[in-house]
């Protein structure tokens, strides 16, 4: 019956979101695949946190949309996601949803909290620290950034990045309060401010240094696309191996380890 809520819950939220262009039709299949496993492998806790990190997320990629609309042309990802952006912020949360699921360990439920304080520290960062009005500055070293470029931060977007992560771990134990499994409210928060800011600064701190990046041709930016401009961009640094994608994964694990050794530090003492 769970698998069935799952998967009739998923259908329903993915329906919703690819009619409002939030989702491609992979975006929307990756949805309903997804959010079927976390519903029926896991329970509330895991789909509630997945789903709040989904709706905040959209709505804040629609909030300024039009003054933002310039800005997504340089990244790797738009607005409306696909089956692989999908599954680059959720798919690390659902193999530790499936983990707990054949061995029940609280190193699966802090880890998922990190992974997904990260992705919705760095998404809540990005969508409202584009909409600054003060030029960003490189993570590394301080020069000014061109807005959109990788690696950029801003007053705003570190605000947004904490308020994010305060929100998943807050959600997080509220959602594990309803789903029976007794959790302790400072560890959940603290889990989740601390593997937010640590993976959302680490993706700024890959994105400024070895992310690949390409230069574009007619406007000289530099951005995450082969093409750019209606032309095709040249490489400008970085590893080639190293996404956009990549770089989320990394920083979504790093971010995990964090959430979880911040956990830690509570049982001890």
């Amino acid at each position: 019956m769970d698998w069935l809520i799952g998967a009739v819950c998923a259908a329903m939220v993915a329906a919703a979101a690819y009619r409002r262009r939030s989702l491609s039709e992979s975006g929307a299949a990756a949805a309903i695949l997804m959010g079927t496993i976390y519903y029926g492998a896991g329970n509330l806790f895991w789909f509630g946190t997945l789903l709040l990190f989904f709706i905040t997320s959209t709505l804040l990629t629609r909030y300024g949309k039009r003054r933002k609309a310039e800005l997504e042309k340089s990244y790797a990802k738009t607005g409306r996601r696909d089956a692989g952006q999908v599954f680059a912020n959720g798919g690390i949360g659902m193999i530790l949803c499936l983990l707990h699921a054949i061995q029940p360990s609280e190193l699966w439920v802090m880890l998922y909290i990190g992974v997904m304080a990260t992705v919705t520290a760095d998404t809540w960062a990005t969508e409202l620290g584009s909409l600054s009005r003060k030029q960003p500055r490189s993570i590394l070293g301080g020069r000014k950034l061109t807005a959109g470029e990788s690696g950029g931060i801003t007053w705003l977007g570190s605000s947004a990045t904490g308020a994010g992560s305060l929100l998943i771990g807050a959600g997080g134990w509220l959602l594990a309060e309803w789903s029976g499994m007794d959790p302790s409210f400072l560890p959940y928060l603290a889990a989740g401010l601390t593997g937010g800011l640590v993976g959302a600064f680490a993706d700024s701190i890959l994105g400024a240094s070895l992310q690949v990046m390409y230069r574009c041709q007619v406007c000289g930016r530099a951005v995450e696309v082969s093409r750019h401009c209606g032309k095709a961009t040249v490489y400008h640094r970085g590893f080639r191996w190293l996404s956009n994608d990549a770089v989320n994964l990394i920083s979504s694990l790093l971010g995990g380890a964090a959430a979880y050794g911040t956990a830690l530090l509570f049982t001890i003492y």
